[in-house]
């Protein structure tokens, strides 16, 4: 089977494309992987067919804070080139595999008449009892409902991308669309790559869907030099270990924010281990022997297991790693699906919740020394990483692809 597949983002929506490529390469599927250049360094590596996204500028927009507007205006730049490099492509295979993101990919397949899997790292189908992953309000309101907040993403997505769709429908003599939220699940076998036991799901779904669980890349090359001197940074005392990272993000605020960790670690008498990311997250932090800055790439699966809490920003790919690792988490979201995520860890008892980057204040030390201390938190953390240690999402997404042809 011919298989192209497309993603962009951060590094844990491309990450997983990465290793399922490989995967369907090794069972003698011919994969194509269409993705942003600054992730060009790993398809290399990872040895397998990519072509690179003419509109690039994911990591631009990494680097400075981004917020929802930023995010409509993106996809509403990328559109028009989506359809230029896709649609000629997609001639020559049998399936498209493309994430939620990827907004003009429905009607491409819907064209050429191609199967399309879309796949989502949260639950983004319109749904009356769970709230747009993209907001801010995970929580279900008693006055607000799901189906409201759904209806202002649609409104605004709507708003930013529709005209543009429509207009290179038409070019195709394709009808318009008039309404894009519903136009795509409906247009798609959606097929959600996160976990059934640290996401949610509505079983009143309209629309085809499935869930297979979270694909974990742990084969990325990673410098050795770094990670062994992580390992005896962690070894070198009893000390309790912390580890802080705000991925792929940027904030006004994260070294202020570190700082303000790194204190509090210095107090009660642990370490802190920084994974620097895009943003170089703690290069301001005088040096001092309680704290490591991992300025190398290395796959959580090595050094989350080593940490005794975990803090970060709520990325997908995080909020998994740290999940499957059964260490306790605690999340200071800063955009997109990180809300729900924080929501979701704090509603199975992984950790204390939520905390606020702009503020923290007393309740940051508060909620750090419960983030290592707390028992209740251990164990349930413990838990959720034995459930997300059993589950196959590698096997799941490779399956489903295959049965969607």
């Amino acid at each position: 089977m011919k298989i192209l597949l497309v993603t962009r983002g951060s590094q844990g929506d491309v990450y997983p494309y990465i290793k399922l490529a490989k995967e369907l390469t090794t069972r003698s599927h011919t994969v194509t992987l269409n993705l942003p250049k600054v992730f060009e360094g790993q398809a290399k590596q990872a040895n397998i067919p990519y072509t690179l996204q003419g509109q690039d500028d994911i990591g631009g927009m990494m680097e400075n804070e981004l917020d929802i507007k930023d995010f409509l205006e993106w996809t509403r730049r990328v559109i028009d080139n989506q359809f230029k490099e896709l649609t000629p492509v997609l001639r020559e295979y049998d399936i498209l595999v493309a994430s939620n993101t990827e907004f003009a990919a429905p009607s491409i397949a819907e064209y050429l008449k191609k199967p399309y899997l879309r796949t989502a790292y949260g639950p983004f189908i319109p749904s009356r009892t769970i709230p747009p992953p993209v907001f801010p309000w995970p929580k279900p309101h008693p006055v607000i409902k799901p189906a409201i907040l759904w209806k202002m993403l649609n409104g605004g997505l709507n708003l930013m991308v529709k005209k543009t769709l429509n207009k290179q429908r038409a070019a195709l003599n394709m009808p318009p669309i008039t309404d894009q939220a519903e136009h795509a699940p409906a247009n798609s076998f959606n097929y959600l790559m996160y976990s059934p036991t640290l996401g949610s799901v509505d079983p009143d779904w309209a629309f085809k869907w499935a869930i297979g669980g979270y694909i974990f890349n742990d084969d990325m090359p990673y410098d050795e030099t770094v990670y062994r001197n992580f390992i005896n940074f962690v070894k070198k005392d009893s000390k309790k270990t912390i580890f802080f990272t705000i991925g792929s993000c940027n904030n006004n605020e994260h070294e202020s924010f570190a700082g303000k960790i790194f204190a509090i670690v210095k107090k009660h008498g642990y370490k802190l281990a920084i994974g620097s990311g895009w943003c170089k997250l703690g290069a301001t932090l005088p040096p001092h022997e309680d704290l490591f800055l991992l300025d190398a790439l290395i796959p959580h699966t090595l050094v989350l297991p080593h940490c005794s809490g975990i803090i970060h920003h709520g990325g997908v790919g995080t909020t998994h790693s740290a999940a499957r690792s059964g260490k306790p988490q605690m999340i200071q979201p800063l955009l997109l699906d990180q809300w729900y995520w924080a929501e979701q860890t704090r509603k199975l008892g992984a950790g204390p919740g939520k905390i606020d980057i702009k503020r923290g204040g007393e309740r940051l030390e508060e909620k750090v020394l419960a983030l290592v201390n707390n028992e209740d938190y251990a164990e349930k953390a413990a838990a959720l990483g034995e459930k997300l240690r059993a589950e196959q999402g590698l096997e799941n997404a490779c399956r489903h692809i295959e049965n969607c042809a």
